[in-house]
């Protein structure tokens, strides 16, 4: 008779630590010295604005973490490679430390929670957290921490996703999905730990986040022309579409992103729909965004409300096959994703504790003429970012739990909480072993970057230096 036995979550758990032991997490496969970094990243620039590239270059070439994050797609080749518990979430895909900030929630409370889901899809869970480690290893050296303190501030790190996932583990459903980081611990974590002289910054940095909007937006980026607003042109950073495309090419454009306002609208809650219909085009823009998104086709759209002075900027971004899919070999679970905007949102909407109102997805014809996908969001909503660069141990120790428990929260809206937990088990061996890996991938890492460094002084790479 075939074996019909049924093992509960915790024994697949306990199952996947006997096959894959948490001390193999710290193994880095040995082919990734001698793969070719720069190699990855001129596979990626095919796709991408062929005069953006070289300013994505020069962001990742700022210091060996700008250029970590950048290095999403070569990581993603890197973890193929690794241990891989069997075990499956949603995946942010890029969950440095960079990509978790603060912004609003729906109800306008100031929440904190990972912000950048380009990436994401389903794979390994341990490749998010490995992702999270070395940013952390890379940004400690940055700070001129020691070897001693840079593991401390991974265990610690570590240690609160293991402890977090022991917690939702346990817990009811809703009250897992309803969990989410409030702006007021997050002052009483961070606002000790900084340098003296940036304690009175997480305060006003949390003020300031609540004064971005689109009403500040439009102060930052528009001016009057004949009475009229218009998106005002900081080439190559911004690039209104006027000064893109001839009359006649530009108002066929126009009509087509109009079509996608319109298109996209359908992927709206029923009530959110309502709201977008009182809002009517005014101006377009190309604008450079982040880091590793430096050449995709990011556009910014003003619409007005009531009148110009109830403005919304919203983002539409270009989205591109994940890296964890095209570089990582991880596909989806059951069919191909038609949509990738789709699956931008989608997976940011099941990983955040909560999303923007206007976050949905449509497909497009491009400028240059090729149907591309993308998803569109608010511009700026109270979003805002601790100052990493300036955090002592005890500072970087403090965030790292935050986002550790941040990451494990995310992770158990998705996968078998209750089989993580029982491969983290309750020892240190997997916080020691991921301690190892980000030892080891940080000076990976800097390895990569010199290598990009010699690029540029070769002419193998363009590279045109930060204007921002």
């Amino acid at each position: 008779m075939p074996n019909t036995t049924v093992r509960t979550s915790a024994e697949l758990g306990v199952l996947a630590r006997e096959v894959t032991p948490p001390a193999t997490q710290a193994e880095i496969p040995s082919r990734v010295a001698q793969r070719d970094p720069i190699a990855i990243l001129e596979r990626q620039a095919v796709d991408r604005v062929p005069e953006l590239v070289p300013i994505r270059h020069g962001r990742m070439l700022a210091s060996p973490f700008a250029f970590y994050r950048g290095a999403a797609a070569i990581m993603a080749t890197d973890l193929a490679g690794t241990s891989d518990s069997g075990l499956r979430v949603q995946l942010c895909g890029d969950a440095h430390l960079s990509n978790f900030g603060l912004f609003a929630s729906p109800e306008r409370r100031l929440v904190f929670d990972l912000n950048d889901f380009d990436e994401t899809h389903p794979g390994p869970w341990e490749w998010d957290v490995k992702r999270l480690a070395a940013s952390l290893e890379i940004t400690a050296r940055a700070n001129d921490q020691g070897r001693k303190h840079r593991r401390t501030i991974q265990l610690a790190m570590v240690r609160a996703y293991q402890d977090a996932m022991a917690g939702f583990a346990g817990m009811h459903e809703l009250d897992v999905w309803y969990a989410q980081a409030d702006v007021a611990e997050i002052k009483d974590t961070l606002k000790d730990q900084l340098k003296k002289a940036r304690r009175k910054s997480v305060d006003k940095s949390i003020a300031k986040a609540r004064t971005r909007n689109s009403r500040r937006a439009m102060g930052k980026l528009t001016q009057l022309v004949d009475g009229e607003r218009h998106i005002v042109a900081d080439p190559p950073l911004v690039m209104p579409l006027r000064d893109l495309l001839p009359p006649d090419e530009r108002a066929a454009f126009e009509d087509e992103m109009r079509a996608v306002l319109g298109n996209y609208r359908k992927t709206l809650q029923a009530d959110r729909r309502v709201l977008l219909d009182k809002f009517d085009y005014v101006d377009m823009a190309r604008k450079v965004v982040g880091v590793g998104s430096v050449g995709t086709r990011c556009w910014i759209a003003l619409l007005y409300g009531r009148d110009a002075d109830d403005p919304l900027f919203l983002q539409v971004k270009e989205a591109q096959q994940s890296v964890i899919a095209e570089y990582g070999g991880i596909r989806p679970d059951h069919t191909d994703v038609e949509c990738q905007g789709r699956r931008v949102v989608e997976g940011q909407r099941l990983m955040q504790a909560a999303s923007d109102i206007f976050l949905g997805w449509e497909s497009a014809e491009s400028i240059d003429g090729r149907r591309r996908d993308f998803y569109v969001r608010q511009l700026a909503d109270w979003k805002g970012s601790a100052a990493i660069e300036d955090m002592t141990a005890g500072g970087l120790s403090d965030y790292g739990r935050l986002c550790g428990w941040t990451l494990a929260r995310a992770h158990a809206r998705s996968g078998d909480r209750a089989a993580i937990a029982a491969y983290l088990g309750d020892d240190t061996t997997f916080a020691h072993a991921i301690a190892d890996f980000s030892t080891a991938y940080a000076d990976q890492n800097e390895r990569d970057y010199a290598a990009m460094q010699a690029a540029m002084r070769s002419g193998r790479i363009a590279v045109e230096p930060d204007s921002r």
